[in-house]
């Protein structure tokens, strides 16, 4: 059991991480950060999301999405292979045309999650 959350370095993913470091602490769950942004094995997490994990009272595992695999898709398997209890997710502002739409990412991760999908706003804690 732990909270998912989906992250990429940008105003939406640092709100998603703040709600799921909220969400893993009030839920006592361990945290697993999926980073969006493919990168390497090698190459360490994000310096902003080392930034934002900096407080965290356990360590989260952080894991990078492969450059083969959708972001839905990797979401989707991370949540399954962690055994996600919620998975948290960012949304960042749309045109007003685009308003009645979300993204394709996360209207799969809503439309296909086994667990509760929370989408957070890009302005977290304003």
């Amino acid at each position: 059991m732990t909270v998912l959350v989906a992250y990429n370095v940008s105003p939406h993913g640092e709100a998603a991480v703040r709600t799921a470091l909220a969400e893993a602490e009030r839920r006592d769950l361990p945290l697993h950060v999926l980073v969006l942004d493919p990168r390497p094995a090698d190459v360490p997490a994000p310096p902003e999301l080392a930034e934002l994990l900096a407080g965290a009272g356990a360590e989260p595992v952080v894991t990078s999405r492969d450059e083969h695999t959708e972001p839905a898709d990797a979401i989707l398997d991370a949540a399954e292979a962690t055994g996600a209890t919620l998975v948290v997710v960012g949304s960042r502002k749309r045109s007003s045309q685009g308003t009645f739409l979300m993204g394709t990412t996360t209207q799969r991760v809503l439309l296909d999650s086994p667990v509760p999908v929370l989408v957070v706003k890009d302005a977290y804690g304003v």
